[in-house]
């Protein structure tokens, strides 16, 4: 370095100084540094929070569900959960069926389940729809027997009262609350209530149709679904009744030619009489089918699908046969898979308009 390069600098011109080989940042353009995104500030995203958001649904993992049946429930539980083969296609029509079985009602909804033969499963297709929707479901159900000869719906169940619809009428004045109308209903293990008929049919006889609508309007300030049994008599004043506050129908037939046709005629009967909407969202059940008959059965089906919403086959089963107390859970696997098909196939029409919104 040569003297004149050691020379001091005057401190007027330290300022402009540059070191050697590194360009001037004077007059160059800014550049952004973009951080990098795990760094990018959140501060928007995050303003919403609050406890509130930590719930155990975002924050644990959901745990394994063991298979419900079979050899998959087996290996899941032999593993302690390790190995999940996952549901099988039956268990997922199951959860599929549950899910529909389980659709939200608006206010009440009535069910009515008419035919105009003895004999062929009313009173027990009535009594098991209703423990299945009570089952599953978590709002109220109950059964109302409309039946003027005597129903038996009452006796298919567990007695708690020996209260009729009768006395809940005479009282109608007094029940203001639900519980003070449980004093005149039984309640089965599936939650399931129900209001008797009078043993004496010269009582139920008498019921007009002003009582059932007045029974009806009683029991839907507290419940969600009310079951309708009805007699097999459509023109007498209870079922007309009993029609008109309908929102929709189930109508049932044995799985023989005569039953079949009654309950075709009882259809003819509805659309000639002002109901034509009910037959068109109406289920239709063939009951107590046996796996060997003379019967054309899937004729049968063809024609009521022609003329219903949906059609359902209910297989004979034992515990079904004895008229006793009935349980879902002594039913045979076929026969409670076939009334939660019922059931999810009656749910499909809560969308519908109620009678009310109809009639307007």
């Amino acid at each position: 370095m040569s003297a004149l390069d050691r020379q001091p600098v005057p401190p007027e011109h330290r300022d402009s100084l540059v070191p050697l080989g590194l360009p001037s940042l004077e007059n160059q353009p800014r550049v952004p540094v973009a951080l990098p995104e795990h760094d990018t500030p959140r501060r928007v995203e995050r303003a919403g929070l609050s406890a509130a958001d930590v719930t155990q649904e975002r924050m644990l993992r959901a745990p394994a569900e063991a298979p419900p049946t079979g050899w998959r429930r087996f290996l899941f539980k032999l593993t302690g959960g390790l190995i999940n083969a996952g549901p099988s296609a039956s268990d997922v029509q199951r959860r599929e069926l549950v899910g529909r079985v389980k659709a939200p009602v608006a206010g009440c909804r009535r069910i009515a389940v008419v035919s105009r033969k003895g004999g062929v499963g009313k009173t027990t297709t009535t009594l098991i729809l209703g423990h299945t929707f009570a089952s599953l479901r978590g709002d109220r159900v109950i059964a109302l027997d409309g039946n003027p000869d005597a129903g038996s719906l009452a006796y298919r169940v567990r007695r708690e009262t020996s209260n009729t619809i009768t006395g809940l009428l005479s009282h109608r004045d007094e029940i203001h609350r639900y519980a003070d109308i449980r004093a005149f209903t039984s309640q089965a293990p599936t939650r399931l209530e129900v209001v008797a008929a009078d043993d004496d049919p010269r009582i139920t006889d008498a019921l007009a149709e002003q009582d059932f609508h007045t029974a009806v309007s009683l029991l839907e300030v507290h419940y969600n679904l009310v079951c309708l049994d009805t007699g097999t008599g459509v023109l007498e004043s209870a079922a007309k009744g009993i029609l008109q506050l309908a929102d929709q129908i189930v109508v049932v037939t044995a799985a023989s030619l005569d039953s079949a046709r009654t309950a075709s005629s009882t259809l003819d009967w509805l659309e000639r009489n002002g109901h034509g909407d009910l037959v068109a969202g109406a289920v239709a059940v063939v009951n107590g089918v046996r796996p060997r008959s003379q019967l054309e059965l899937d004729r049968v089906v063809e024609h009521f699908q022609a003329r219903c919403r949906e059609v359902v086959q209910v297989p004979w089963d034992p515990h079904l046969e004895a008229g006793a107390e009935s349980s879902l859970e002594r039913l045979q696997d076929r026969t409670r898979h076939a009334y939660l098909q019922l059931a999810a196939a009656v749910a499909d029409g809560f969308a519908a308009k109620s009678f009310d919104e109809r009639s307007l």
